[in-house]
């Protein structure tokens, strides 16, 4: 048996409510926060709102041939715009930018493990469940930045596409391995938080690609 097709995994968005609704209304908070940046309306910020919630997700559905899955559960949309509502309500605040990096981490990390869990179901294969885990995390994420004007994070020298890719790779081993789900989902989200933490306290990054010499 593949560990990562048993009884548990069946349906991720059953057996993981809790995340996968907490990764939507995170990823739709920092939607709502971009159009803040840019002062923008109530009914942009629904906008950026569910665009950077679920769009992730709908690029994987499509990808793995399931289901939309915010067009079979109208619950996701709703949490978005109650999400982008919110931060309408709460208003202009000295700390909602620097949340929006924080909130932009928690996501990374949940909807790294969730993308992964649900291609899983679908049987597809363990490499390509941690790419669309990646893909879940950080697609939402580009449209927001596309769209505010802002520089996406594929070209910023920062962890993000690598906290989502440690959060599923790890979320995939520890399944393989036979990890219950539960523990598999707190180590792997926790990872991929600390990493992109530690980014946004002291700076982590990759190495660079070094210049030829002589060059700057």
């Amino acid at each position: 048996m593949n560990p990562l097709t048993d009884a548990d995994l069946t349906r991720p968005e059953t057996v993981l409510p809790l995340l996968d609704f907490a990764g939507v209304a995170v990823f739709a908070a920092t939607g709502a926060l971009a159009a803040a940046r840019e002062k923008h309306d109530l009914v942009t910020f629904a906008f950026f709102g569910a665009i950077t919630g679920v769009g992730g997700g709908t690029l994987r559905d499509l990808l793995i041939g399931a289901p939309v899955f915010w067009v079979q559960d109208w619950r996701y949309i709703a949490v978005c715009v109650l999400a982008a509502a919110a931060f309408w309500v709460l208003g202009a605040r000295t700390w909602r930018f620097r949340a929006l990096l924080w909130l932009d981490a928690v996501g990374l990390a949940a909807y790294g493990v969730m993308g992964a869990a649900k291609a899983a179901t679908y049987g597809v294969a363990p490499l390509i469940c941690i790419v669309m885990g990646v893909l879940t995390a950080c697609f939402g994420g580009v449209v927001r930045d596309v769209l505010a004007g802002q520089p996406s994070i594929l070209l910023r020298r920062e962890l993000n596409i690598t906290a989502a890719l440690l959060s599923a790779g790890l979320f995939v081993s520890l399944k393989a391995l036979t990890v219950p789900t539960w523990p598999a989902v707190g180590v792997a989200v926790a990872a991929g938080f600390g990493l992109r933490a530690g980014a946004l306290l002291w700076g982590w990054s990759l190495p660079a690609f070094p210049s030829a010499p002589g060059r700057n």
